[in-house]
């Protein structure tokens, strides 16, 4: 279903989710559903029919829980983490993350500084905070209640916050997967919680106090002072940011799309002004049994991400051959929501940022092979990242589009001729006679 990514009236309508629930509950369930399905849903929708995810459900019981239990009251360095459900919308599950631990936490929610460690060690990382739920209406993000407040200000610290939480029950030893969000550990209803020593981060703090800024602008704005864009979307989840009266939170795996989308289209305006690069560069890097490959062509700004899941991969159970989807962009862009998802805006924010530190405009297509090894969904944030490291990588140049091709398809394991036949851009290229030809 299209969707365009808007801001504070969140990335979906209440009317769209709700059609989406009753499209999910007319089809019939399908027990082995094709590739097409599980990666247009992506355990989200429910395309199948099924009551939960299968595949989510699969990976779940594959993650390591480790061996910890935990009570109904949990003490410990909240590093700060807050979450934004999105189910019941508009009437929502928002709370704290706690771990059981004191000292620096700060990497259990920081995403940035995940890429390459093992997926283990990751989902340990999820496990060991423990979320606290409470349930409040979107629009109450502008006017909150005190504890609200309280969560506002534990999601601006600049450093972990010394947190004590009191739980209507012990929270069940559980791990949720999702393919836009980083996995998130056990949770239970929240009673209620206490802070201690925050030291909120100024500029933060700035932004939400500033209730004539508009988010889009602030987002921004934060963004250009050096704030991580974790932290970005976890202050646009709480409802810290934006026109005061129309504050809103906004759940965790919206904001996490709406953020990347805002500041790669505005970096898209700063690059379009730019130079073209003079060559054809090729970039690569594998991670976590995937393979990336960046093709920048010498033309104005156009963009194009494709994945292929191959068989035995998390979106691709059920089927003998890899699956491949792919949006695109012109020049001017696009109008409607990306059916990859929020991939396909977090490997656009990564590419425009490496374009505008260069100073320079280039068409980009970016592919993603998908194998099995790569055993469940990490979050959105591991395409983000790995791109920024793609992007990074010395690319290699070539004079010819046909070379450049030639050599990234090289590194991919689908036949080339899939590819061109898979890639707008690339066939384009091969079938489109250029007026620098005349």
């Amino acid at each position: 279903m299209p969707r365009r990514i808007t801001w504070l009236s969140n990335v979906m309508s209440a009317e769209s989710i709700g059609l989406e629930e009753k499209v999910a509950k007319a089809i019939e369930v399908t027990e082995s559903p094709p590739a097409w399905m599980c990666l247009a849903c992506r355990g989200a929708k429910l395309l199948c029919g099924q009551p939960r995810c299968p595949i989510i459900v699969k990976a779940q019981s594959m993650a390591r829980m480790g061996e910890a239990t935990f009570s109904d009251q949990i003490a410990g360095s909240s590093p700060p983490g807050v979450f934004v459900g999105r189910y019941g919308y508009p009437k929502v599950s928002i709370g704290p993350m706690v771990p059981p631990q004191y000292g620096d936490t700060a990497i259990l929610d920081t995403p940035e500084e995940w890429l390459g460690r093992p997926i283990d060690t990751i989902v340990d990382y999820r496990y060991s905070l423990v979320r606290g739920n409470m349930r409040a209406r979107v629009e109450d993000a502008a006017s909150p209640s005190s504890t609200m407040q309280k969560l506002q200000e534990l999601s601006m610290a600049s450093r972990p916050v010394d947190t004590e939480l009191r739980l209507s029950k012990a929270p069940r030893r559980t791990l949720a997967l999702s393919e836009d969000t980083q996995p998130y550990g056990p949770s239970a209803p929240l009673e209620r919680f206490v802070t201690s020593n925050v030291s909120v981060d100024k500029k933060i703090e700035k932004a939400y106090y500033d209730r004539d800024l508009r988010a889009g602008d602030a987002v921004f704005s934060l963004y250009r002072d050096g704030i991580l864009v974790t932290r970005l979307q976890r202050a646009l989840s709480i409802g810290m940011l934006g026109e005061g009266a129309r504050r809103r939170f906004v759940p965790t795996r919206w904001s996490i799309t709406a953020v990347d989308s805002n500041i790669s289209l505005r970096l898209i305006d700063k690059v379009k002004g730019n130079p073209t690069i003079d060559e054809y560069r090729v970039y690569s890097y594998s991670v976590y049994d995937n393979q990336y490959v960046a093709i920048l062509l010498p033309e104005p700004w156009r963009f194009e991400w494709i994945e292929a899941w191959f068989p035995n991969t998390t979106w691709n159970q059920y089927t003998r051959e890899p699956y491949m989807i792919g949006d695109y962009e012109e020049h001017f862009g696009r109008k409607t929501y990306a059916r990859v998802g929020g991939c396909y805006y977090s490997t656009r924010l990564a590419v425009t940022e490496e374009l505008e530190k260069e100073g320079k405009q280039a068409a980009a297509i970016v592919l993603r092979e998908t194998y099995p090894g790569y055993l469940m969904p990490l979050g959105v944030w591991n395409v983000r990242e790995s791109i920024r490291m793609l992007m990074k990588q010395r690319p290699e140049k070539y004079d010819t589009f046909g070379a450049a091709v030639k050599a990234a398809l090289g590194r991919m394991k689908i036949d080339a001729k899939k590819w061109h036949e898979t890639s707008v851009l690339i066939s384009r290229e091969f079938t489109q006679t250029k007026i620098t030809a005349y």
